[in-house]
């Protein structure tokens, strides 16, 4: 699988699927920013394979500059147009993905934009592993301040979806170094008197 093909993924990919004798069977996308799905549909229509994205973010493939303040905009001479993939299909909340011999839960996560969603799964070790997006990073959170973005939206997000997760839990966020649940659980300042719900799942 591959996640999220910013700009310039798509050389660098292509090498890396030839050298290791790949091929990839969907893109994912944990939400529909610039940096994020520029790559999408070269990825996706040059390997005949299905983008998944949340509706919610689905326009943001054919004009990203949605997700951008209007002072943003001019900047780009006021409208980038891209086109979607041939095939994409839609993510929901509570979606499990089996995909490449791997099992992948769908978490609905807006704040960061409205359709960012993150993806959580178990190895075959006993091991849990979160494909967070820009909803959770190493000692931060995604940023809610451009257009879609919800900062009440963001902390639900963040209790009710990322904090019930086992402490073991290793996260793969879209931007910066890996980390895990317990690690961010303790030292990230804007989880601080955040309290998930009930039992963390265990993963």
């Amino acid at each position: 699988m591959v996640v999220d093909p910013g700009q310039g993924a798509e050389e660098p990919l292509d090498q890396l699927l030839r050298e290791h004798r790949l091929d990839p069977v969907a893109v994912l996308l944990t939400h529909g920013h610039f940096d994020h799905v520029f790559a999408v549909t070269p990825v996706c229509d040059g390997n005949d394979i299905p983008a998944w994205i949340h509706p919610d973010d689905r326009v943001l493939l054919s004009d990203p500059m949605r997700a951008f303040p209007t002072e943003a905009r001019q900047l780009f001479g006021g409208r980038v147009e891209l086109r979607e993939p041939r095939t994409v299909r839609s993510l929901a909340d509570g979606t499990v993905l089996d995909l490449a011999g791997l099992s992948f839960t769908v978490d609905h996560t807006p704040g960061h934009t409205r359709g960012s969603v993150t993806f959580h799964s178990v190895t075959d070790s006993g091991e849990g592993l979160l494909v967070a997006g820009d909803t959770l990073f190493a000692g931060s959170i995604g940023r809610t301040d451009l257009p879609g973005g919800d900062h009440q939206q963001m902390l639900t997000s963040l209790r009710e979806k990322i904090l019930v997760l086992a402490d073991a839990t290793t996260v793969l966020p879209g931007h910066g170094l890996a980390t895990t649940i317990g690690q961010e659980r303790a030292t990230n300042p804007f989880l601080r008197g955040l309290a998930a719900p009930g039992r963390p799942r265990g993963l």
